[in-house]
């Protein structure tokens, strides 16, 4: 017999897949940046991976803890995520391209937790 998942049960899932999904995006878009030429241009771009990383690992272990500050955390989390995309998205490199759609994607499922 399976048990069906709560609407905040499926959010809180969907939000820690992609927060997952989101940190692992922005260290190989980070990591792939500092193998460019011109890595000086890629600094924004760098600083906002390893900020969006860390913030996305965090939420993730809130969400996994059941922690009272997930949702809290989780509106900071789409800023970051939204800040990032917006950067990557600037870049032809398909990293950031593929970068900027995780952020996309995790943005939008912390705004979900968040309420």
């Amino acid at each position: 017999m399976t048990t069906e998942l709560s609407p905040a049960a499926q959010a809180a899932e969907a939000c820690l897949a992609a927060c997952r999904a989101c940190a692992d995006a922005c260290n190989r878009c980070a990591a792939a940046c500092l193998a460019e030429e011109h890595v000086r241009m890629m600094a924004r771009c760098i600083a906002l991976d390893m900020d969006c990383a860390e913030t996305c690992a965090l939420v993730a272990a809130l969400i996994a803890r059941g922690s009272v500050h997930a949702q809290a955390a989780c509106v900071f989390c789409a800023e970051v995520c939204e800040a990032c995309a917006e950067e990557c998205g600037q870049h032809d490199a398909e990293h950031c391209q593929d970068c900027a759609e995780a952020c996309r994607a995790c943005a939008a499922d912390c705004r979900l937790m968040a309420g």
